[in-house]
């Protein structure tokens, strides 16, 4: 039983770049909820749960044996992109943890960097574009079809460094999205995307996404031949593998989207009974 836990949790390939990411951010965090509440500002403890579930969820799909099945069986590799496009960048947006973790950053030096890296010119452009309602919606739903095109999805599913830069992608961008969505503040007074925008945004990325989860989940033809030419892990029937992908890529994506825009609903109506202050 331990045997099989610890095959399971440790990496299937073993990635830096996922052990510098997931262990920076949850030292961050510690370290952060740590001086807030020295100084009587901890954060809530909803707040944090949201943040470590969304955490160890895209650690989980990303760097344990689950990346693994993830290669080698179309519908887990569809359901590890619904937690890092959607599932986990939602929890951690819901989670707000930018205080915390900014309160985590060492004193001195280090903090210095760091605010002067965010606030430079080529960052804040960059953000800027990519978060500009339009460019972010295109480029939300047009990952999901850019790596599920048939030739480059199986050149993904060979080649490790376009397999590492498909699923990060899709993880960063998705964060990115979520917040453009799930920001708390309020659009009056932080200059954020208004509310009904917001709701707007969800309905312009969600109906491509959900179409082609239904033109997958429904083509009578094997569309990803890539995982009968490596095998699958586990002996299911191909196109019930294609199947259950697309369904996966067509059902959750589509209630998740109802979930974020009910949220969204919630804060305009929470906006409105309120003034908004300079």
């Amino acid at each position: 039983m331990i045997t099989d836990v610890l095959n399971f949790v440790l990496p299937y390939e073993f990635s830096w770049l996922a052990v510098v990411f997931f262990g920076t951010a949850a030292v961050l965090y510690v370290r952060g909820c740590q001086a807030l509440k020295e100084t009587g500002q901890g954060e809530h403890p909803g707040r944090q749960l949201l943040f470590w579930l969304g955490l160890l969820l895209a650690y989980t799909v990303l760097h344990t044996r689950f990346d693994y099945y993830a290669q080698f069986m179309f519908f887990i590799h569809r359901g590890q992109h619904l937690v890092l496009h959607h599932l986990a960048p939602i929890l951690l947006c819901l989670a707000n943890p930018w205080r915390v973790l900014a309160a985590g950053v060492p004193e001195g030096r280090s903090r210095l960097l760091l605010g002067n890296l965010l606030q430079s010119a080529p960052v804040r452009w960059t953000y800027a574009i990519v978060q500009y309602p339009l460019f972010a919606g295109v480029l939300f739903f047009g990952l999901i079809f850019f790596w599920l095109e048939p030739g480059i999805h199986f050149r993904a599913m060979l080649d490790q460094q376009y397999y590492l830069v498909m699923n990060w992608s899709m993880w960063l961008e998705g964060l990115l999205f979520w917040w453009l969505i799930l920001d708390p503040r309020h659009p009056e007074q932080s200059r954020t995307l208004g509310f009904g925008k917001r709701i707007l945004l969800i309905w312009f990325v969600t109906i491509p996404q959900l179409w082609l989860g239904a033109y997958i989940a429904t083509s009578r033809e094997p569309l990803f031949d890539v995982y009968d030419v490596c095998g699958r892990a586990w002996p299911i029937d191909p196109m019930n593998d294609q199947l259950l992908g697309g369904i996966l890529t067509w059902i959750p994506p589509g209630m998740m989207a109802v979930l974020t825009m009910l949220i969204v609903l919630r804060r305009l109506l929470h906006a409105s009974n309120r003034p908004a202050t300079a």
